[in-house]
């Protein structure tokens, strides 16, 4: 027998949270069903208000159950399953969640979190590492990003290296002899703790180079360096800016680094009509993040549109044609109005990434450059056990549920993403591009941006671009070492962050 609990979800995060989650909209859902004795939604709550100051496992599952079937995207798919046989709420979950996971559609999008997690990760992307991102192909192991505000940034670790040898403390080995003697990532790369230190060797251009860097906490800028212009002969220049991430530094960042207010400024100035947003590793992000950058690039074109229109479950119409929780066009002191837009993009281009495209694209000519997307149309609310059950406080429960509630689509209702990427959808152009890692972020010799430069001046995608819309990014995860192995999944997590 569970106690009784009375749940009463008191708190839909939808729009001030992340495109994979959601924020603070001032109206309220209706209340999910409530727990009851038998630990049955559905059940008489009243004359028991469940007061207590525990955090149990049957809370928590009995909160799981309450949560899913009135709010998951997909509730009628869900496996039946009894929570009597699971030791664990994200045991349960999964459990309930296994033809969605199976099929594909919830990748790894629906999770039990902290709530001090989930506000570090989504609001500012922090984390304790090195501060560079890497890619794992055949061909060996190589640095595609690295964050200037980290420490292998300072030590002089640089985009297009190869790391060919780690020094665990023993020693420097290479990556084919740790894959040999089967050395775990975290042997590897070390634990996720402040000053954790590693020796790495890097080779670029026949040189190589020996740097010992040691992990710190850290934040990474959500534009890697500057916007930039790209003079042309006779015509304005064109924008260029590399968004990493929807998170609240794009908009505030710390001093020295620049904001999309900042790249609007400087591109409005600069009479750009042709822009490059770099969307290559953005896997999305906050949704309130979405909707200014949204505003800073089509808020005088589109006033008064719908940029976004956020859709939950058949349970819940009245959600689906409330505009509070639709995203509006809206001009800013320093929108600016770019009348065609390249963004470049691989299958790390997931969600926010993909809403800010699908959202523009009925009012700006779009193209895409690079690789199909992700394909995530979905995003997630959050739900905080403690705000749901009287009597318990944050900090006896810091226990927060994030589930896979609503999809998106643009003020035209479109959307059609899903899995697919954007490509998939039948309604962009796609010109493909190689990820040239040899060459820096913006610059004009770079595959993908000279073939954003290229379709500038034709209007049409460079022949040279034909094939096979996925064989560059697939070629990418062939014939990998098992502890290289990194399934991205946008917004939770990304093994390839060192």
């Amino acid at each position: 027998m569970h106690k009784k609990y009375s749940l009463v979800i008191g708190l839909f995060y939808l729009l001030l949270m992340a495109c994979g989650g959601g924020g603070g909209s001032s109206s309220t859902p209706p209340p999910a069903p409530p727990i009851a004795d038998d630990g049955d939604p559905g059940g008489d709550s009243s004359g028991d208000t469940g007061e207590l100051d525990t955090c149990d496992v049957p809370l928590q599952i009995d909160f799981v159950e309450a949560v899913t079937d009135s709010w998951y995207l997909w509730y009628d798919e869900m496996a039946e399953a009894d929570k009597a046989d699971y030791k664990s709420a994200q045991a349960y979950l999964d459990a309930r969640l296994a033809p969605l996971i199976d099929d594909g559609r919830d990748r790894g999008f629906s999770y039990m979190t902290t709530i001090t997690e989930d506000e570090t990760n989504i609001s500012s992307g922090a984390y304790v590492g090195f501060g560079f991102r890497s890619n794992s192909t055949s061909r060996g192991l190589f640095i595609i990003d690295v964050f200037e505000s980290g420490p292998a940034w300072a030590a002089g670790v640089r985009r297009g290296m190869e790391l060919v040898a780690v020094d665990t403390g023993d020693g420097f080995e290479t990556l084919a002899q740790l894959s040999e003697r089967e050395a775990t990532s975290e042997e590897i790369f070390g634990s996720r703790e402040v000053g954790v230190e590693r020796g790495f060797r890097f080779s670029q251009n026949g040189t190589q180079f020996e740097f010992s860097i040691s992990k710190d906490e850290l934040a990474p800028p959500a534009l890697a360096g500057e916007p930039l212009l790209i003079e042309r002969s006779g015509l304005t220049p064109v924008g260029y800016l590399h968004l990493r991430q929807f998170i609240n530094a794009a908009l505030t960042p710390d001093d020295g680094f620049s904001s999309l207010t900042d790249a609007t400024i400087l591109f409005k100035e600069a009479s750009v009509t042709d822009l490059i947003i770099d969307l290559r590793y953005n896997g999305g992000g906050l949704l309130s993040v979405a909707d200014t950058m949204m505003d800073l690039l089509a808020g005088l074109t589109a006033t008064g549109d719908p940029s976004f229109k956020i859709q939950v479950n058949d349970q819940h119409p009245e959600f689906n044609e409330d505009q509070d929780y639709w995203g509006l066009f809206d001009g800013l002191p320093d929108t600016f109005s770019p009348i065609r837009i390249a963004f470049i993009t691989s299958r790390s281009t997931a969600s926010a990434s993909e809403l800010v495209i699908n959202g523009l694209d009925p009012h700006i000519d779009v193209v895409m450059v690079g690789g199909n997307t992700f394909g995530k149309q979905v995003g997630q609310g959050r739900w905080d056990l403690h705000e749901l059950v009287e009597g318990l406080e944050r900090e006896d429960c810091d226990v927060a549920l994030r589930l896979t509630a609503f999809e998106i689509v643009n003020g035209d209702n479109e959307g059609g993403y899903h899995q697919v990427g954007l490509e998939g959808s039948g309604r962009f152009t796609l010109c493909v591009a190689e990820d040239d890692i040899s060459s820096p972020f913006g610059d004009p010799q770079e595959a993908s941006v000279a073939t954003a430069l290229d379709w500038f001046g034709t209007g049409s995608c460079p022949s040279s671009a034909s094939g096979s819309r996925n064989g560059l990014m697939a070629n990418q995860h062939v014939a990998l070492p098992a502890w290289l192995e990194a399934e991205y999944i946008p917004e939770r997590i990304d093994a390839n962050l060192r």
